[in-house]
């Protein structure tokens, strides 16, 4: 299956801190594992790309995971023109990122997982949670092996020492707790995705071990509310060193979330390299 979209890089996506289970596997080619499926995709040309998907898979799970009937090149051209010299610069260089819509569940504990880690760390534990917690498959079409990641209810009967095991530290009781949230309802992720961001946050926050920088990731990148702003280490450095700590995230209302994106990628990949 072929896509052909200006605003659809893997690359980028693959890099931009949102997701933790795609990776490269050849020059332009990647590959994801994303609501216990498997494909791979590969970069043909800037604007060109081909997902090992049935025409089928590709509407009813692809399209929408990727975003792709949000117009972001139109976001893209009004920062590329607006007075932000620094966000010209971030729009233009990461136009290829989209906000994915991830599975809310895989995200709730993803990012419990990523507190004081880097990224590596981050997708070397998802995998092994997924290893030992999910599912193992064979993909139908490449014959690659992979494992889903776990469910709610696997993870909620999941030992602390056998968590503990797989170096997630001190997240264990919170991965259990949040799992054990979900399960009883006390956390309807559902409904945490039709609500507002700001009602999102506060629910998400009600759960031990999250604070409100991983409750933004969350909200953002598992429950698609693209208003959402979260603030990193990298972030607070563009705040800090770009804007004097002036920057107004409400200027950008109803789409901060894909401001948010172009400015960490920007800064980790063009100022984190030199610095």
């Amino acid at each position: 299956m072929k896509i052909k979209n200006k605003n659809f890089d893997i690359k980028q996506i693959a890099e931009s801190g949102q997701c933790f289970r795609m990776n490269p596997i050849g020059p332009n080619r990647y590959s994801l594992v994303a609501f216990d499926r498997y494909i791979e995709l590969e970069q043909l040309e800037d604007d060109l790309i081909e997902i090992t998907c049935s025409e089928n898979d590709y509407n009813k799970i692809w399209k929408d995971y990727f975003d792709l009937d949000y117009d972001y090149g139109y976001i893209v051209d009004n920062l590329i023109k607006g007075p932000d010299e620094f966000l010209n610069k971030a729009a233009e260089y990461g136009r290829g990122i989209r906000i994915l819509r991830q599975d809310p569940f895989e995200m709730l504990i993803s990012f419990i997982i990523s507190q004081n880690k880097n990224i590596p760390s981050i997708k070397t534990c998802i995998e092994r949670i997924s290893q030992v917690y999910g599912k193992r498959c064979i993909d139908g079409t490449t014959g690659s092996i992979y494992y889903t990641f776990p469910s709610a209810k696997v993870l909620a009967e999941a030992k602390k020492e056998d968590l503990r095991a797989l170096k997630l530290g001190y997240r264990d009781e919170y991965i259990i707790g949040a799992a054990k949230a979900v399960i009883s309802g006390e956390l309807n992720l559902e409904d945490l995705k039709v609500c507002s961001h700001e009602e999102a946050v506060k629910s998400l926050k009600t759960v031990k071990g999250i604070g409100d920088k991983v409750a933004n990731c969350i909200s953002l990148f598992g429950l698609h509310h693209i208003e959402a702003f979260p603030v990193d280490v990298w972030m607070k450095r563009v705040l800090s060193e770009i804007y004097d700590n002036k920057f107004d995230p409400n200027s950008y209302q109803g789409y901060a979330g894909i401001v948010q994106q172009y400015m960490f990628y920007y800064i980790r990949h063009v100022y984190g390299v030199s610095n």
